[in-house]
């Protein structure tokens, strides 16, 4: 990309989106930050100087829309990169609809508003759309129903919106990393009672380098879905 690209960016605070943020940072591309609270917002400005900040809380989509009106969005998205997620492990016979909703909410219905709020700006660029998905979004596995039902429905949004905006110019890209060092692998390590290595993980950065890999890729290709898994 020749000019400066703008990029929405959620879960930017952490793990793989930390990474692609500070990749993108590093290039001199424009930052849009995701943020749940204020305070979150402003350690997110102190660590990408220039970047700009987008509040509001994936855990209740119905309020995205209002949070959003109340403050100044870009006008121009090149991509928007879906890269926040909660999980919470469980068997069918004790997750509560509060936790299936929380992980619905967080990982599929807030990326689906996120997506609607920038489809027109996405458009106008003929941007690119990428949802760091899941091993879980191909396989689901006992303890990891309502994550893996939430990455599933995922995998479905982004399916459906590339057929969507394909005569729009709009690029929809799904990601599908393995286990991947990061506080969220950390805590499932604690519900599963294991103890965490991250050295026996994907380093986040690997994951940086092919979600990089797709925004860089020529305008004549579309890179649908990589699935990436840990080396060793």
């Amino acid at each position: 990309m020749a000019r400066m690209a703008t990029h929405v960016i959620t879960g930017a605070g952490s793990g793989i989106g930390a990474a692609v943020a500070r990749r993108l940072h590093a290039r001199g591309d424009e930052l849009v930050l995701h943020a749940r609270d204020a305070a979150r917002a402003k350690d997110l400005a102190a660590e990408f100087p220039g970047a700009r900040t987008l509040v509001g809380d994936l855990a209740d989509p119905d309020r995205l829309s209002w949070a959003f009106s109340h403050q100044t969005l870009p006008d121009r998205v090149d991509s928007l990169l879906h890269v926040a997620g909660v999980v919470d492990l469980g068997g069918v016979d004790e997750l509560t609809p509060k936790s299936w909703r929380h992980q619905l909410n967080v990982n599929l219905i807030a990326p689906a508003e996120l997506t609607r709020h920038f489809l027109p700006q996405l458009r106008a660029a003929r941007g690119h759309v990428v949802f760091v998905n899941s091993g879980a979004g191909l396989n689901a596995h006992a303890g990891w129903a309502a994550y893996a039902a939430a990455k599933h429905g995922l995998k479905a949004l982004a399916d459906a919106l590339r057929e969507e905006e394909h005569g729009n110019g709009v690029r929809v890209t799904s990601v599908y990393p393995g286990r991947t060092a990061g506080p969220m692998q950390a805590k499932v390590h604690q519900q599963e009672g294991k103890e965490y290595d991250p050295t026996r993980w994907i380093d986040p950065e690997s994951v940086a380098t092919t979600i990089l890999t797709a925004l860089d890729l020529p305008r004549d290709a579309e890179i649908n879905d990589m699935t990436v898994r840990p080396g060793h």
